[in-house]
């Protein structure tokens, strides 16, 4: 026996002549069931038949939206996001009693007829006749099967929406082309199971799945009968019906479909009876989208993810496409984020600064030679109420943050690995008076810094050189670090930046200004803690990842995207880089930043905190990982001064004092269980000291250079003229050995060239009251 066509016998073509047979009745009883009144079509019938044949034979049946699941690097759910919430399933994962109640209530005749039920236009012609308006409707399962698809493709276009759903004969007739099209093609059953995975139930509920999910907390295979009734009863109008919104309609309309599986046979009425007794038997579960519902604080985490995938080109050409594949869904997304590491850092922000504070707090975690981020967070919560923010304070603006925030000193480190790697020992030394002005003129990648008379100091009256650098690290002398990047010049230290991947949060270019040494060009978390990492792995540097893999299911078929790769590479020698951890471990075991110890784990880091005190930060890092933790207001407003964090009082705030014990306590829990790697350290002889000069105990977390400023503009504060200190022990290059002169007098009278090991004639520059001085080995005074 031949195979029976799906559409009840007769081919599309034969369907089509059959349907064009009755024109009368497509083009005014058609007109009946859509509309009151004929005129108000919009589309003359016979325009709309006319054109029938130049309808596309092919319809587009896109992959339906799902949900999307983000998970950490050990499978655990992050977050589920979605444009529409639905969970695509066979036939056979739905219950049959929602199986024969959507075909009971939608579309009796569903297997008896083909594309198009002549009997229920007839019906539903009749009925519409007597009552003077549309009361029932004579489109198959089929024909809604394929509105939806329209309704889907739309996506959230309202006009693309408007059109896919307008009352008019011509869309009647393409909807009722493709319904035959669709017939042949896919058979009753699988008609069947895209409708129930593209119908909307209402309360964000696409698809039964989600529908199951969402007012029962089961899969949908699971359904009882009346559970299975009510779902049904939903499709005809889901705000209607609203069972959590609406319980007695809900119930009612249950009631309705299941009466009417009695009477198609379905069911028995006793099981008809016994079911409309019962009571709906909801246990809702709350629709929960977005990064807003994210796990242990990932909620910024999370933002950043999605921020990945629609700006980077290996997954679409254009933003546009990316965007597409995004709102479709279905994807599982691995990420890099550590639980470990991701709970220790909300744990450690949580205990010290209050959501409610005046300042915030943000940190990430980064793992060393690989660019994995393992943590992100921030102490105002990914939210839109009081004290949230949807501002990720930890990354660049290009990826939802905002223009970051001076780093201070801890960008100091940047421009001693710049003078280490150009040939400068860590034992040089400088005069480092308490005070003094910028020395003029300083070269940079495009000529030369101009501006006199700009002053700079240290935090504390008590900090005079001459200091080396293993010591200016430790107590962060502002003074020492001018005259270094004096020497060296801008350039080396920028391009230092660079291939550390530091940049600034606005994605503007690093602005060629000596005050560069002190931090006063706006950076993210992100951004300190990946550059720090380089120091961790021994002078290589990787870029940032999030995700370890992708894959999106669609339909029965699972696919798997390329992701973006961490690229890695040297930005310094292990020499190099030994040698700034040396100093670096330093600043935590005897500097600025003793309160961010961890103990017995090697660990290195610098603190940093700016003019009038808006910023403050920890950067550090161990073998294993790399973290920076800044605290300040995120509007530059709030000095941080006499100021309450996390229930504490504070007369001034220093980088050692609230993110360094923060950088503490999140690296303790994220590094538990871990082992403590040592790090490859250098020798670095302590010079021979003048005088005996004690230490203060306070933290002297520095940056108090009042005339920053940038580029050829002049400093922001440099109204104020400085007077020089006495300088240092003279130089030994060419042009002999001798006192150096006063700062203003001997520093600025050399012109630092762009190679350290750039040699000009001695007696060359001289100051205003010392002797001939050289500048070969960089000494000075």
């Amino acid at each position: 026996m031949p195979k029976k066509r799906s559409g009840g016998g007769l081919s599309p073509a034969q369907q089509a002549a059959k349907f064009l047979g009755v024109s009368v009745l497509a083009g005014v009883v058609m007109a009946g069931i859509a509309l009151p009144a004929a005129g108000a079509l919009g589309l003359a019938a016979k325009g709309s038949v006319e054109g029938f044949d130049h309808i596309p034979a092919n319809l587009k049946r896109p992959p339906l939206s799902q949900r999307t699941t983000i998970l950490d690097s050990q499978g655990n759910k992050i977050a589920q996001v979605y444009s529409r919430d639905r969970t695509v399933v066979d036939l056979k994962d739905i219950s049959p009693y929602l199986q024969k109640a959507i075909v009971a209530i939608e579309d009796a005749r569903f297997y008896e007829h083909g594309a198009i039920d002549l009997k229920g236009i007839l019906r539903a012609l009749n009925k519409n006749a007597q009552s003077g308006e549309v009361t029932e409707g004579a489109s198959t399962l089929t024909q809604q099967y394929v509105k939806n698809v329209f309704v889907e493709e739309a996506g959230d276009d309202p006009t693309k929406v408007a059109q896919a759903t307008q009352q008019t004969l011509g869309r009647k007739i393409k909807e009722l082309k493709y319904a035959i099209q669709v017939e042949q093609d896919l058979g009753k059953k699988k008609i069947l199971e895209n409708y129930l995975n593209i119908t909307f139930f209402g309360q964000q509920a696409y698809g039964v799945e989600a529908a199951s999910q969402r007012y029962f907390s089961k899969h949908a295979k699971d359904l009882t009968l009346p559970e299975a009734a009510m779902l049904a009863g939903l499709v005809q109008s889901p705000s209607r019906y609203d069972p959590v919104n609406n319980p007695t309609e809900a119930t009612r309309r249950r009631n309705v479909v299941l009466q009417r599986m009695a009477e198609v046979g379905d069911i028995s009425q006793e099981e008809a009876d016994r079911a409309k007794e019962q009571p709906l038997g909801l246990k809702v579960t709350r629709p929960r989208n977005g990064c807003i519902t994210a796990a242990k604080g990932a909620g910024f985490f999370c933002d950043y993810v999605r921020e990945v995938f629609l700006s980077d080109p290996v997954f679409g050409r254009t933003r546009e496409e990316r965007a597409k594949i995004w709102n479709q869904g279905g994807l599982t997304i691995r990420t890099t984020l550590d639980p470990q590491a991701q709970e220790a850092l909300q744990k450690a922000i949580r205990n010290h600064v209050n959501k409610s504070d005046e300042v915030a707090a943000a940190a990430a975690v980064v793992e060393p030679g690989t660019g994995k981020i393992l943590a992100m967070g921030q102490s105002r919560p990914y939210g839109f109420g009081k004290n949230e923010t949807q501002i990720n304070l930890s990354v660049d603006r290009a990826m939802g943050g905002g223009a970051g925030y001076q780093p201070g000193s801890t960008f100091k480190p940047i421009v001693a690995a710049a003078a280490l790697e150009n040939g400068m020992p860590p034992t040089k030394t400088y005069a480092s008076p308490y005070k003094m002005n910028y020395p003029t003129p300083v070269t940079t990648c495009n000529g030369l810094w101009k501006e006199r008379g700009v002053p700079v100091e240290n935090e504390n009256e008590s900090e005079v050189g001459p200091y080396a650098m293993k010591e200016a690290t430790a107590k962060s002398v502002n003074t020492y670090f001018v005259e270094l990047i004096s020497e060296i010049g801008i350039c080396p230290v920028t391009k230092m930046a660079k291939k550390m991947g530091i940049e600034r949060a606005d994605g503007k270019a690093l602005e060629q200004a000596p005050s560069i040494a002190l931090g006063t060009q706006e950076m993210s978390p992100l951004t300190m803690a990946n550059g720090y990492a380089t120091f961790a792995a021994r002078g290589i540097h990787c870029t940032p990842v999030a995700i370890e893999s992708i894959s999106q299911r669609i339909g029965n078929t699972t696919k798997s995207f390329k992701v973006p790769k961490t690229t890695c590479s040297r930005a310094m020698s292990e020499r190099t880089a030994d040698t700034v951890n040396t100093l670096l471990k330093g600043v935590v075991e005897d500097g600025t930043g003793t309160q961010a110890g961890l103990g017995s784990r090697p660990s290195a880091g610098k603190t940093g905190t700016t003019d009038f005190r808006y910023a403050a930060w920890f950067v550090g890092y161990t073998p294993n990982m790399a973290g920076a933790v800044w605290v300040g207001d995120p509007a530059h407003k709030r000095r941080m001064e006499n100021i309450s964090i996390g229930g504490v009082w504070h007369s001034k705030v220093f980088g050692g004092q609230v993110p360094g014990p923060i950088w503490r306590d999140m690296m303790s829990g994220a590094l538990e269980g871990k082992p403590a790697l040592p790090f490859t350290l250098v020798d670095i002889p302590d010079p021979e000291r003048e005088r005996d000069r004690g230490r203060n105990d306070e933290d002297r977390d520095e940056d108090k250079n009042r005339g920053r400023g940038r580029g050829n503009g002049g400093f922001i504060g440099g109204l104020f003229g400085g007077t020089g200190g006495p300088g240092g022990p003279g130089g030994t290059g060419p042009g002999g050995t001798g006192p150096g002169g006063n700062v203003t007098g001997g520093i600025n009278g050399g012109i630092p060239g762009p190679d350290p090991s750039f040699t000009l004639p001695g007696g060359f520059f001289q100051g205003q009251d010392g002797g001939p001085r050289g500048i070969d080995s960089g000494q000075r005074g």
